[in-house]
């Protein structure tokens, strides 16, 4: 099982109400300001923009508020000039972790990293210490809904994907990154239901701590996610059905 797979089962689990709506909002838009201006501020000819959009529109975020945020990859509206920067460390029992951040002021941005880090039984690391553990994948969940997973999985192979998992109530389907949108208009155009398509850092080889080192990478993991200068966060840590049931 991917640590992918683990982690989002847990966030999806706990939802957004565990965080703020403006919060999501705040960094929904970034991406989709990062991703305009990174390539044509326009969705049909930016794959990376498409799919930030489509992610927003998914946790009903105003088409203003999108509208707007594109307008802002110009350099107008005021708007703060984010970089797009990952950060590597270590958590709890040995865990790797990569960091994805959008920032108008590093200095901030890594002492605030720093400190969470470091109060949770974690470090800081240099460029490269983790990020060879990992792979950038596209990634596709559909609900089961009543679907055979094993001929969804089929279908997804046969349109382009490199993995399928099966996840509770999900199917987690893994492409190339330049097959992902490729693979997702195949299944939407079949009628699935995709509930969430984006790019990740999909580890190599995952690591099991003890529950007690387990419980705690994971609260670093959320601690992490809630500091407004991060995107998201990707771990190797192999999250047992035990670990899953303390986190709740």
């Amino acid at each position: 099982m991917s640590g992918h797979s683990k982690w989002s089962t847990i966030k999806r689990k706990k939802g957004a109400a565990d965080q703020k709506r403006g919060q999501l909002f705040t960094k929904l838009a970034r991406e989709i300001t990062v991703a305009a201006r990174t390539g044509l501020p326009d969705p049909d000819a930016n794959a990376r923009l498409r799919i930030a959009v489509q992610k927003a529109r998914a946790e009903s975020m105003p088409k203003d508020n999108i509208d707007r945020a594109i307008q802002r990859a110009s350099g107008g509206d005021g708007a703060e000039q984010y970089e797009e920067i990952y950060y590597e460390g270590y958590g709890p029992g040995g865990t790797a972790i990569m960091i994805l951040t959008m920032t108008d002021n590093r200095n901030r941005t890594v002492g605030e990293l720093r400190a969470v880090l470091t109060r949770s039984g974690g470090s800081l690391g240099e460029n490269g210490s983790v990020s060879w553990m990992f792979d950038q994948t596209g990634v596709i969940t559909i609900p089961v809904n009543g679907t055979d997973p094993e001929e969804l999985a089929l279908e997804a192979i046969d349109a382009g994907a490199s993995d399928v998992q099966v996840e509770d109530d999900v199917v987690e389907i893994y492409t190339e990154p330049q097959d992902l949108h490729k693979v997702q208009e195949h299944l939407a155009g079949n009628g699935h239901e995709v509930e969430e398509v984006e790019l990740v850092m999909k580890p190599k080889t995952m690591l099991q701590p003890e529950p007690d080192a387990a419980v705690k990478a994971v609260r670093l993991l959320e601690k992490l996610e809630d500091l407004d200068d991060v995107q998201t966060v990707f771990s190797n840590l192999d999250i047992s059905d035990e670990v899953l049931a303390a986190v709740g």
